[in-house]
C-alpha cells in the first residue's frame, strides 16, 4: 500500500496542495524519468525546475515537459551557482501553498510526498525534515563515514539550535510556502541545509515535524555530487547562522 492510500483518510477533500522545486545540475540520465514520476502523484500542483547551467544536455531534455505538461515550469541559470542558488529560484517561482525539495537524482521517492505533507496539511506542522535515520523504509548501504559526518553535523546545529533533529542535512523537506519564501538563502551550495535549519529555529513559533522516509543513495560512480569539502562548509555554515548571523 503506497503512503498516499495509507494516509487517505487524514487529508482534506480539497487539493492538490504541493509545489515541488527540482534543482537540477548534469542529470540528463534521470531527470525526465524523475519528473514523469513527480508528476503522477495526485498531491502535485506543480513543478519548478531549476537547471543550474548543466552541461550535459539536462536542458535540452527539459524542453518537452512544459508541453506535456503545464504543471512544470523550467528556469535556467546561465553560470552554474549551486544548489542553494537553484532553490533561491525555484522558490521564488512557486505558488502552491505546500513546498517540496525534490532532488534529481532519484535517492528519494516521490511517493513519499504524503509523509511530508499531510502533517502541514493538518496544520499541525509549519515544515517537516524527512529522516534517513528512523528506520521506516528502504535504505541503501552505502558511505559508513558520510553518516558519522551527518550525524556529528546533525548534533553540531540541534546544540545550538536547540531543535531535535536526527537529521539535519536531509534532502526531503517541505515548508508552508508564506514560511520558505520570508527566509533570505544566502548560501549557493550544499550549505543551504544548514543555512535553511538554522534559519527556520529563529522563526517565531515555527512547528518543525520529523517524520521517516527510504532513502535510494547513490555511489559517486553513479553521480553523487556531495563530498568532505561540503562537510567542511557545513560546518562552517552551522557557526555562521547561529552564532554569528543577525538573528531576525
Amino acid at each position: 500500500m503506497s503512503p498516499l492510500e495509507t494516509h487517505a483518510d487524514a487529508l482534506p477533500e480539497t487539493g492538490p496542495y504541493l509545489g515541488v522545486v527540482v534543482p537540477v545540475f548534469n542529470e540528463a540520465a534521470t531527470i525526465a524519468d524523475l519528473i514523469r514520476l513527480v508528476l503522477k502523484q495526485p498531491l502535485v500542483q506543480e513543478v519548478v525546475i531549476v537547471d543550474d547551467a548543466s552541461r550535459d544536455g539536462t536542458w535540452e531534455a527539459l524542453q518537452p515537459l512544459p508541453k506535456q505538461d503545464a504543471r512544470v515550469k523550467i528556469f535556467r541559470h546561465e553560470v552554474n551557482q549551486g544548489k542553494g542558488a537553484a532553490l533561491r529560484t525555484g522558490f521564488a517561482n512557486v505558488t502552491a501553498p505546500i513546498v517540496v525539495i525534490q532532488d534529481a537524482d532519484l535517492e528519494y521517492d516521490p511517493q513519499e510526498y504524503p509523509l511530508l505533507a499531510i502533517p502541514i496539511i493538518q496544520g499541525k506542522a509549519d515544515v517537516v525534515f524527512g529522516s534517513r535515520f528512523q528506520g521506516a523504509g528502504a535504505h541503501r548501504v552505502l558511505y559508513f563515514w558520510h553518516s558519522v559526518g551527518n550525524k556529528f553535523l546533525t548534533l553540531l546545529s540541534n546544540m545550538l539550535t536547540n531543535v531535535n533533529l536526527t537529521d539535519m542535512e536531509t534532502g526531503y523537506k517541505a515548508f508552508r510556502r508564506e514560511i520558505i519564501q520570508q527566509i533570505k538563502i544566502e548560501e549557493n551550495r550544499f550549505g543551504f541545509e544548514p543555512e535553511i535549519t538554522a534559519k527556520l529555529s529563529q522563526v517565531k513559533n515555527v512547528r518543525i515535524f520529523e517524520v521517516p522516509i527510504s532513502y535510494y543513495g547513490r555511489t559517486y560512480a553513479e553521480g553523487k555530487k556531495i563530498g568532505w569539502r561540503d562537510g567542511f562548509s557545513a560546518l562552517r555554515c552551522i557557526l555562521k547562522y547561529n552564532l554569528f548571523s543577525d538573528r531576525k
